[in-house]
């Protein structure tokens, strides 16, 4: 009996659970037992046969050559190759004296005839992968400008069955949203953000933690901003999912990665830690413990500026909030104008530019097809600046719902001049997290000069006409969203109780001094303007 290898085959691991690679092998058995041959090695493979390079398939061609057997048994051809290169290979065979047989086929691969035979099904075969996978991505570009991803859902969302878009999962949503808000901040690494994702109980589709390049993956895809975006080819579509996060707050994140936002990672957890700087040369204020205290030190060893301890930092800033606290007649005045203001509709103008913005960056998303078409820029280059528009269009568009429906309700209006009331109060009830936040959002320019810190307040804290500060709030999403949704602090019954002295500002002329000032020395005065 001639000794023959059997070679069995299924494209997947899925089809290889099945009876597939069973009924395959028993038909190649009775084959060989009616025509006196004898299996002597078995190869199995769950692998594709539509690319080359298949490893089972491969180490049998080499023993056959080796002549480890005399013959080659498969069930039939599309299962030996669905691709013309290996099906080549195949075809050698006879000519080092290996016969060919198929179990299911009457093809007599020693004969012309029957080698023609064989040719046109393997033709045929590759033919049908071919169409196959045309129509398959004829079917996926269809659901792609439909607004529907077809492929697994991202962390974060729920698959909900063919023809329907992914919904925010109820448990991971909400983790997604604060892995982006954490990483926009600036003060976590990738890995240290992948750390504190595992700690709040944040899963892969496997129920894993996520590895670091998963989390960096998270980070770079727009899909959680209503986009579609194809790795592959660089394509961008518009879905029809809810998105979890804002584009803004995408972009913000992108920045961070980039290195754009001028933020430093926290390696340490200092509570103010990146965010004062000396005054006098412009170096970070670095934090260190010395005698159970957390010093902020200059690290300019010819600077003057020396050291200031972390509670003389936060004593100045709850006596910054204490200053540009509202008064409550200034609160009752802004309430009024801004009934006034919305009743007028004076809004009506931002809206406007808005829609103009939109208007535009659709026209240059025409024109920027039409100068593919005419050859003047390449698919690779048409690609990436489509992508760049697609974000900002989508940006614009989230832009303008904030203005037309994110407007301050009369109930929010009222929380958000309680809050700026009572900015010191809030502070001192925040947690680290927390504070940080309010001071970076809060306050713009942070230095110490000698021993004392000098905050200057944002512009929003300052403003005292509704025109101007209702599209300040309005525009700000992370101020939105604590206007809208933070809790107000109670408001101690003495208002005087534990309000720190009032803080020394830096001279307007900043003609600052050379040498370190003593602790006594109280020369400057800070004075509200009239």
């Amino acid at each position: 009996m001639k000794p023959c290898f059997g070679y069995i085959r299924v494209s997947t691991q899925k089809q290889g659970l099945g009876v597939s690679l069973e009924a395959q092998k028993e038909a190649i058995t009775v084959f060989a037992s009616q025509h006196n041959l004898t299996v002597a090695k078995w190869f199995e493979e769950k692998e594709t046969a539509a690319k080359s390079g298949r490893p089972i398939f491969s180490q049998m061609l080499r023993q056959l050559k080796k002549g480890k057997a005399q013959g080659l048994i498969m069930h039939k051809i599309d299962r030996s190759a669905r691709n013309l290169r290996d099906w080549a290979l195949v075809s050698e065979l006879p000519n080092l004296g290996i016969d060919i047989f198929f179990a299911t086929e009457s093809l007599d691969f020693r004969s012309r005839g029957g080698r023609l035979a064989a040719n046109l099904q393997a033709v045929i075969a590759e033919d049908y992968i071919h169409n196959l996978r045309e129509e398959t991505i004829k079917g996926l570009k269809g659901r792609l400008k439909q607004g529907l991803y077809p492929f697994r859902a991202p962390i974060g969302y729920l698959d909900n069955g063919r023809g329907q878009p992914k919904t925010p999962c109820p448990k991971k949503a909400p983790l997604i949203r604060e892995a982006f808000s954490l990483y926009a901040t600036g003060q976590y690494s990738l890995r240290s953000l992948t750390a504190e994702l595992e700690r709040i109980g944040l899963r892969n589709n496997a129920e894993k933690p996520l590895s670091l390049h998963g989390v960096e993956s998270v980070l770079a895809n727009p899909f959680y901003t209503g986009l579609i975006s194809i790795k592959k080819t660089g394509a961008l579509y518009q879905g029809v999912h809810e998105p979890i996060i804002s584009t803004s707050m995408f972009q913000r994140v992108q920045d961070v990665k980039a290195g754009k936002a001028g933020k430093k990672v926290t390696r340490h957890n200092h509570l103010f830690r990146g965010l004062f700087r000396c005054g006098l040369c412009d170096g970070p204020m670095s934090p260190e413990r010395q005698k159970g205290h957390v010093y902020y030190r200059c690290q300019n060893p010819t600077c003057p500026t020396t050291t200031v301890r972390e509670d003389r930092l936060n004593d100045a800033i709850l006596a910054a909030f204490h200053r540009v606290r509202m008064s409550e007649e200034d609160a009752s005045r802004l309430e009024a104008e801004w009934r006034k203001w919305t009743a007028q509709g004076d809004k009506g103008q931002h809206v406007r530019s808005i829609e103009l913005r939109i208007a535009e960056t659709e026209a240059r998303l025409i024109r920027l097809t039409d100068l593919l078409v005419d050859g003047v820029i390449t698919a690779e280059e048409h690609q990436t600046r489509r992508r760049t528009l697609s974000l900002e269009l989508s940006a614009l568009k989230e832009e303008l719902e904030h203005t037309e429906k994110l407007q301050l309700s009369e109930a929010e209006m009222q929380k958000f001049l309680e809050l700026m009331k009572n900015l010191a109060e809030l502070h001192i009830s925040a947690n680290e997290h927390e504070k940080r936040w309010m001071v970076e959002n809060c306050f713009s320019n942070r230095t110490v000069i000698g021993k004392e810190p000098f905050l200057e307040p944002n512009s929003w804290l300052q403003c005292r006409e509704i025109s101007e500060l209702s599209p300040l709030v309005t525009q700000n999403d992370t101020l939105l969203e604590l206007f809208k949704t933070g809790k107000i602090p109670a408001k101690p019954e003495e208002a005087n109780t534990g309000v720190p002295e009032p803080l020394i500002e830096k001279p307007t002329n900043r003609n600052y001094p050379t040498k370190s000032m003593p602790d006594d020395e109280d020369g400057w005065f800070w004075t509200e303007a009239a």
